[in-house]
């Protein structure tokens, strides 16, 4: 039996090996799975793996929503005083954020603007949601601009949100075949539901209706395993995309 939980210990460690060589992470990980193969899975598990995965993005937009749900304007109220009391770059972030998230992309563009044009410019969260403003400001191309910086300064980070973004950008810009290109290896390499859902919204706005049965089978699999809190999470999501049917 110790034979067997050494074992055990060693494969998850290989396990956890794999996933940080897949995703290019520093390779003082390496050393320290195999070093310490309990303890050094037990901390990458909750500093990388955990932060990565799934589970705890799905989570984490739950209670999000929940709290929205609650009170609407919480996170925006706080966020402007905290920006009024204390005027620093990472409050301006959370202003900016907080603006996108309340539906107002005009007032989020413009604190991310500035955000951009100070030390933090090349910040991969600020990129982001600065991107995700002038998207929504249906300034598709200066949004690719920072998406891409996005891949060349930060490969590793939202892989999947930004894929999904730069798809989004390239077919408000026209460019059909770059974002068809960009939805189906979001669809292929992460296989969730958002980005099935994407896929297929676009690919009826070009009239492929095809391309958006073959997302929606896709997720109709998926949902045989789903429960009530699933349902609860993607239920916005899965209204837009009968609408997006609807119209087709």
């Amino acid at each position: 039996m110790p034979y067997l939980g050494v074992g055990l210990h060693v494969l998850v460690a290989i396990f956890f090996a794999v996933h940080a060589i897949r995703h290019r992470r520093e390779m003082y990980w390496l050393m320290i799975l195999f070093a310490f193969p309990l303890l050094g899975s037990i901390v990458y598990f909750f500093a990388i793996y955990l932060p990565d995965s799934r589970l705890q993005h799905g989570a984490n937009k739950l209670t999000s929503a929940a709290l929205r749900a609650l009170d609407p304007g919480k996170e925006l109220r706080e966020a402007q005083q905290a920006f009024e009391l204390t005027p620093s770059a990472q409050n301006q972030m959370r202003l900016a954020s907080a603006y996108l998230e309340a539906g107002d992309p005009q007032q989020a563009a413009v604190q991310y603007e500035a955000c951009l044009r100070g030390p933090f410019a090349t910040e991969r969260e600020i990129l982001f949601g600065a991107a995700k403003a002038r998207l929504q400001n249906q300034q598709g191309d200066a949004a690719l601009e920072l998406l891409l910086k996005i891949r060349q300064l930060h490969a590793d980070f939202r892989k999947e949100q930004v894929g999904l973004l730069l798809a989004q950008a390239y077919a408000s810009q026209g460019q059909n075949d770059a974002a068809r290109q960009e939805f189906s290896k979001a669809a292929v390499d992460h296989g969730s539901i958002d980005a099935y859902a994407e896929f297929a919204i676009w690919a009826l706005s070009i009239g492929d209706v095809a391309t958006a049965q073959a997302q929606r089978q896709e997720i109709e699999h998926m949902q045989k395993h789903w429960n009530k809190h699933h349902y609860a999470m993607h239920k916005p999501l899965l209204k837009r995309l009968e609408a997006a049917f609807s119209k087709a």
